[in-house]
């Protein structure tokens, strides 16, 4: 008993001794930093519920408005927090290969499908890898995956107007959520993996079930996250994996199976499986004569990392972990946006009403076809889905790890000397507390589709835009993303019209205990059949 409490009474004073001697080189730098508890240093609010992660960037963010920069402790874990815009652009652009990885380090020993992704690799692997995979995300590819996405599609437009039919009425309620959670799943199952699931009509499917607990990012899940940044070493003895086993079991039997059926049967379809094939044995690269055009305001252009030509010599798990990108970086994402946006429009009237006047439109001029070309031009639409991806980004921070000592310069007007952030440390960008700015975004709370009109354009700071990151290790998927998220809204928006119910919350809140950007009280909205199609 009197060991236990020695022992603990020495972690306590360790901890204690350990933030006494962080903040002292914070305050005697010229630092300004957020106060942090024991264990749970800044964060304590959010591991609590009493926060969510969103309000924690925006309040760190809002302390202290005449820094560049300041010092912030992520549970045990020192970080820097930046707040200059032109500094973002020196990190993450100019001198990016001073911060060229995530900080997260996930044991590939352990857990293969996530150490092993794109997301998570450092360093020369990730340039390789980066290069290799690149000239699968490029317009001309995803123009092949729009008619999975109508396809899928189609089925949910069936599936909603059964339920309408069932109830005796013409319109029925909808937790939107979980509808735009199986859009996107089927959507994925057809693109990445080349399987048909209809997982409105067959709601417990094993595909669905999988897919959700890769990526529904419980507690288990965050703090494996976190701990790895504080404690890489330790969780590696322990063996903690991010994915539950089941998961990587069903994935890595899913995925191996339809590689070797294809090659058997020599069967070629358009989707992600194909070209990831391609891609391992070399016979992909990225076409400098197509133009790579964008899908909308918010799409990232691939740097020059990605169009090198690179020979990367593949696993079966790094063919694997590659795959599932896809799947972590599409289903949340996509579903969060169109949750969002349809909530939006649900409660803006005429913004849907304009919407759905520039749908029909294309609609009867494309004779009912909805294809790459339309989903790339609908003006209006590329508003709304702009406006979303600020307001309710689900890509609310990035973060970077220092590989090489850099110079941040001061840290304030009042500084007297300039902040060397060393190798190994750590910081965050925070989009979120950037996208809710007014100094770059007047009235940012206010959901507001014409700040992106064409006319509205050169008044805003592009640098305080990032729904998909910056630099070259921006988000690989941004066009697949914003072609998917425009394909489900212009389906929808055709045939039904969709209003608040007495469920709905407005304004709308977030779930406090959820760590993705998520409705309070669920995402329900009235959907009645549209007449005039």
């Amino acid at each position: 008993m009197w060991l236990m409490l020695l022992w603990a009474t020495f972690f306590v004073t360790s901890l204690v001794l350990y933030y006494r001697q962080q903040c002292s080189t914070f305050k005697r730098r010229g630092l300004k930093y957020v106060t942090p508890v024991p264990v749970l240093g800044n964060m304590a609010t959010v591991a609590l519920g009493l926060e969510h992660f969103t309000d924690y960037l925006k309040r760190i963010y809002n302390k202290y408005p005449n820094e560049r920069f300041i010092g912030n402790f992520e549970f045990t874990t020192p970080v820097l927090f930046i707040r200059d815009l032109e500094l973002i652009k020196q990190i993450a652009i100019k001198d990016f290969e001073h911060f060229l990885d995530h900080r997260t380090v996930v044991d590939d020993k352990v857990d293969p499908f996530w150490g092993r992704n794109l997301f998570s690799l450092k360093g020369h692997e990730w340039r390789d890898m980066r290069s290799t995979l690149s000239p699968a995300f490029t317009s001309a590819k995803i123009r092949n995956m729009v008619p999975f996405m109508t396809e899928v599609g189609e089925h949910m437009v069936r599936s909603i107007k059964t339920e309408i039919n069932k109830s005796g009425s013409n319109s029925v309620v909808v937790e939107t959520k979980d509808m735009t959670m199986r859009y996107s799943n089927d959507v994925i199952a057809s693109c990445a993996f080349g399987l048909k699931v209809d997982s409105h009509n067959e709601p417990d499917n094993v595909f669905f079930d999988m897919s959700k607990d890769a990526t529904s990012f419980k507690w288990r899940q965050l703090i494996v996250f976190f701990a790895y940044n504080s404690f890489p070493k330790i969780m590696s003895m322990l063996k903690l994996s991010v994915f539950s086993k089941a998961t990587m079991r069903f994935f890595k039997a899913l995925i191996s199976n339809t590689m070797k059926e294809r090659e058997t049967r020599n069967i070629v379809r358009p989707d992600m499986i194909h070209l990831l094939m391609e891609a391992k044995k070399g016979q992909l690269s990225y076409d400098e004569k197509t133009k790579d055009t964008a899908v909308g305001f918010a799409t990232v252009e691939e740097s020059d990392f990605g169009k090198q030509k690179t020979v990367t010599d593949w696993s079966e798990d790094d063919l694997i972990a590659q795959a599932l990108i896809f799947l972590l970086g599409g289903l949340e994402t996509v579903s969060s946006v169109t949750t969002f946006a349809l909530l939006e429009l649900a409660i803006h009237p005429d913004a849907q009403e304009k919407l759905v006047k520039e749908i029909k439109e294309y609609h009867e001029r494309n004779k009912g076809v909805l294809d790459f070309q339309t989903l790339q031009s609908m003006v209006y639409m590329d508003m709304v889905v702009s406006e979303v991806l600020r307001l309710w980004t689900p890509g609310f921070m990035i973060d970077r790890r220092c590989i090489k000592d850099y110079n941040l310069g001061k840290p304030n007007k009042e500084a007297k000397e300039d902040y060397i952030i060393r190798k190994g440390e750590g910081l965050i960008i925070p989009v979120w507390a950037f996208h809710r700015n007014p100094d770059y975004f007047p009235d940012p709370d206010k959901f507001d589709p014409e700040r992106f009109a064409e006319e509205n354009k050169g008044k805003m700071n592009p640098n305080a835009y990032l729904p998909f990151g910056i630099g070259p290790r921006n988000c690989i998927g941004s066009r697949f993303a914003l072609c998917d998220v425009k394909a489900i809204l212009y389906q929808t928006l055709l045939n039904f019209e969709v209003s608040p119910t007495e469920k709905t919350t407005i304004p709308l809140a977030l779930d406090k205990s959820a760590f993705s950007p998520r409705v309070k009280n669920g995402a329900y909205v009235n959907f009645r059949i549209r007449k005039e199609i």
